[in-house]
């Protein structure tokens, strides 16, 4: 009779099946029962090789969890449902989702996560440049499915996270092109015209994002401190469905067929038509009745330095004392009709502007002001870095007006000008290699010193007979 194995020792025989058998113990599962794993191979070595491996995944702590492996659709599912959506904001949330249900589950979705492969994330970025994805877009997918499996493999669902194993595509960083100052005065001017003149003061004289300017309000704004608080943003997001059925709720809104070439429908989409909805699509909660968690909404700023108040031009006081009494006015002529927000900047009806309605506005005074067309970003946030920079403030003060916690951040902003480069390299060439005289000029001839030699007349003397 065979001595008793201890405990944790592993055991290894050939079966009649004709496989050679390995049995690991690792521990206990959660319910209390053992936790025994099985690893089989054609030979006694390869067996015994894998049953190591196993021991020493368990000795060191990072033995997987036991149980059959969910695959990478499954487990983005989790991921984002229970794990991403409680750090996320929304707008970031719906992204992930977005990008999950396009690209990664119909790349590498069916694949188990334990079973996934480097091979099988090249490939998938390949298909994704060579349908013409910008390599920016692949990156962020690359981030999304590498942030998942880092958190599968912290809990041991994994061995490795398979994506620090791939390079992504490499991107150009997209260059700042930011208003010159006379850019801006043109905009300006071109703004003034209109009744949100003062919406685009704050965005491009004090560096607002969009979504700041118009989520700010009056509760946060003190003109007697000459001060802007930013504690909101005004974001657009998607709606979710409220009610248990989402499939069944959005049932009569179902496409399941790609449009024909010559579609009508949605020809003013400026995207062109929309895909196709798969067989078990959640989406139109839009027409949901119990809709919840979309439409234009409140939000917190990204992070607490965005929150940092900002100190209003003393020049701009008098403009928002005019700008709150005609809003007032437009109350009072509202009457009932006014929906109160407290927004600084707000419709007829007292509802925050439209951040769509606001980027049209922008394009327009680009035409108005005859300026080449460029990105909102740039008319704002950059151009005040930027004029902040020519007026000689030093980045860590431009830091703080910009509220960036990181000052490499603020130095990819502020764009340097080839006038102040070309000025700067003039005045170092002429402190290394001064600026000759001019040939016109004429001959002063000897001067007079009147400063005593340190030789006494002896000295001289004496160097006058060597010299003899």
């Amino acid at each position: 009779m065979s001595p008793r194995k201890a405990n944790m020792e592993s055991s290894i025989y050939f079966g009649a099946d004709g496989w050679w058998h390995g049995r690991v113990t690792m521990g206990v599962k959660s319910d209390g029962s053992p936790d025994r794993r099985h690893r089989r191979a054609r030979t006694e070595a390869e067996v015994r090789r894998k049953v190591r491996e196993l021991e020493r995944q368990r000795d060191r702590g990072r033995a997987p969890a036991a149980g059959r492996k969910p695959t990478v659709a499954a487990w983005m599912e989790t991921y984002l449902t229970n794990i991403a959506s409680l750090k996320l904001k929304p707008r970031s949330l719906d992204d992930y989702w977005s990008k999950t249900r396009n690209d990664i589950i119909p790349g590498v979705g069916k694949h188990r996560i334990d079973k996934l492969q480097p091979e099988h994330l090249e490939r998938m970025y390949r298909a994704m440049l060579d349908a013409g994805h910008a390599p920016s877009h692949v990156l962020k997918v690359h981030r999304i499915l590498s942030r998942a499996l880092k958190i599968a493999h912290r809990r041991r669902i994994v061995a490795e996270n398979v994506a620090t194993l791939v390079d992504p595509p490499s991107i150009d960083e997209i260059e700042a092109n930011p208003f010159t100052k006379e850019e801006a005065r043109a905009f300006l001017e071109a703004a003034a015209k209109r009744p949100s003149f003062m919406r685009w003061i704050v965005g491009v004289g004090m560096g607002f994002r969009q979504g700041e300017t118009l989520g700010l309000r009056w509760s946060y704004v003190d003109l007697e401190a000459e001060l802007f608080r930013p504690e909101w943003q005004l974001q657009r997001l998607t709606w979710r469905h409220g009610c248990d059925d989402p499939h069944a709720c959005g049932g009569r809104l179902h496409r399941f067929e790609p449009c024909p070439p010559d579609c009508t429908a949605h020809k003013s989409y400026k995207r062109g038509c929309p895909k196709p909805c798969t067989k078990t699509c959640t989406k139109h909660a839009s027409t949901c009745p119990q809709r919840k968690e979309g439409g234009l909404t409140f939000t917190r700023p990204k992070t607490k330095k965005s929150r940092n108040a900002v100190p209003i031009p003393p020049v701009f006081i008098p403009f928002l004392q005019d700008h709150k009494a005609q809003q007032e006015a437009a109350r009072q002529a509202a009457g009932e009709l006014w929906q109160e927000h407290d927004v600084v900047f707000a419709r007829p009806d007292g509802r925050p502007l439209d951040p769509r309605a606001d980027y049209e506005e922008f394009k327009e005074l680009l035409k108005e002001a005859g300026i080449e067309d460029r990105r909102l970003y740039d008319g704002s946030r950059h151009t005040a870095g930027t004029i902040l920079n020519e007026l000689g403030v030093d980045m860590p003060t431009i830091m703080e007006i910009l509220r960036h916690t990181q000052i490499s951040q603020t130095r990819r902003y502020v764009k340097g000008r080839s006038h102040l480069s070309k000025d700067a390299m003039r005045r170092m060439g002429e402190f290394f290699v001064p600026s000759p005289a001019p040939l016109s000029a004429p001959n002063p001839g000897p001067t007079e010193t009147r400063t005593e030699t340190a030789d006494t007349r002896a000295a001289r003397a004496r160097r006058r007979r060597r010299i003899r």
